[in-house]
């Protein structure tokens, strides 16, 4: 479970950037909060859980997770479409197979290389960290 403060800019994130599918969504109005469940393409049995309490509430960095990780079919590919959309590649995939970004909530998301290290290329192999993961 994830808990967020802005679903709108979490589910471009998760969904639009990340490549997420959203598989169900759960509203309560006397709780006030909504349940959303996401699941990468093709896993379903691996889902991720935003819950979006309707109250403002700042959780900070310890409320709310440390980090979620997600396997990936082109780490490069996909570290470039997040730049490109402006996500900020926190760790770039400097060995070819890890790289660190957050969501719009702060959360952690490590994304690995499916398989082996992809062969080691520029920019990322020089590219610094900026902040932290």
């Amino acid at each position: 479970m994830v808990r967020v403060k802005d679903v709108d800019a979490s589910l471009d994130f998760y969904c639009d950037k990340l490549g997420l599918v959203k598989l169900r969504r759960h509203d309560n109005e006397q709780g006030r909060f909504s349940l959303i469940f996401l699941a990468a393409p093709g896993d379903e049995a691996a889902q991720i859980e935003l819950t979006w309490n309707w109250d403002p509430e700042d959780y900070g960095e310890g409320r709310n997770f440390g980090h979620l990780a997600y396997e990936v079919d082109d780490i490069y590919g996909l570290c470039q479409r997040l730049m490109d959309a402006g996500v900020t590649i926190n760790r770039p995939p400097r060995d070819g197979r890890m790289a660190f970004v957050r969501s719009p909530d702060n959360i952690s998301i490590e994304l690995l290389q499916k398989g082996g290290a992809l062969p080691i290329e520029e920019p990322w192999a020089s590219m610094p960290n900026s902040g932290h993961w």
